[in-house]
C-alpha cells in the first residue's frame, strides 16, 4: 500500500472519469435520438458505447483494488 501516491491515486481518477464521460455523453445521444424520432440505430449503438464504458469502468477500479492490496 506504500507505493500509493497521490499522484498515482490522481492518475487513477482522471482515467476512471473517461469511461464516466462517455456513459454521459451517449445516456445524452439516446434522449436526443427518443426526443427527435431520430433513427433507432444510433440509440442501439449508444447503448453499446455505454456498456463498453461500464466494462471499462469495472477494469480500472479492479486494477485500482488491486494496487491497493
Amino acid at each position: 500500500m506504500a507505493d500509493i501516491t497521490p499522484e498515482r491515486v490522481a492518475q487513477q481518477i482522471h482515467d476512471i472519469r473517461k469511461p464516466l464521460n462517455r456513459i454521459s455523453m451517449q445516456a445524452e445521444l439516446i434522449k436526443l435520438v427518443l426526443e427527435n424520432n431520430l433513427p433507432p440505430e444510433k440509440a442501439i449503438e449508444a447503448v453499446d458505447k455505454i456498456l463498453q464504458s461500464c466494462q471499462d469502468c469495472s477494469h480500472l477500479l479492479q486494477g485500482l483494488l488491486d494496487t491497493s492490496s
